[in-house]
């Protein structure tokens, strides 16, 4: 009994869900606090889900150890179904409405990003950033050619020290 009662209301709360959804456009702050909800109401049916699964599972146990086993298992099975597919229903309700709001807060972001992007600020520091990159490249590749000639340079070098440094 307890058990129905909760699932007519977790049901009836993911109906004012779906029906407050309706009426968010731009609402990100909002969205986001729905998803939050919708994710606490989500671990509700899980736990529901994993109670009726080890009931299942107990009474599979206790099935053989009767002499009509088969019999046993089926009505428990059938039990698990009547257990399991109102809280499947929720959960598929549940999940359309958790991958709108998902849509819709993406789509946001995107829109966000997309304005950052076009605004002439953002040109201009992309710009920035890439006149930098272009110089630090250069620089490492003057660095690199520096050490090169360097490297060639060694074994003269080498030989001048070792012709200015003979001690008698």
């Amino acid at each position: 009994m307890r058990s129905l009662f909760l699932r007519s209301k977790i049901f009836f709360g993911i109906f004012l869900v779906v029906c407050s959804f309706r009426s968010l456009v731009w609402a990100t702050p909002a969205e986001e606090a729905e998803l939050a909800q919708l994710d606490k109401i989500e671990q509700e049916l899980e736990l529901q889900r994993e109670w009726a699964k080890y009931r299942w599972g107990k009474t599979q146990a206790e099935c053989y150890q009767k002499y009509w086993v088969n019999y046993c298992l089926s009505s428990a099975r059938s039990q698990y179904r009547k257990e399991i597919d109102p809280i499947t229903e929720q959960e598929i309700a549940l999940h359309e409405v958790q991958r709108k709001l998902r849509k819709s807060l993406k789509d946001q972001e995107d829109l966000k990003r997309a304005a950052e992007r076009a605004s002439p600020i953002k040109a201009a520091e992309r710009a920035d950033n890439q006149r930098e990159f272009e110089e630090k490249q250069k620089a490492a590749a003057v660095r690199a050619a520096d050490l090169e000639q360097r490297r060639k340079d060694a074994p003269k070098r080498a030989q001048e020290n070792k012709a200015g440094t003979q001690l008698d």
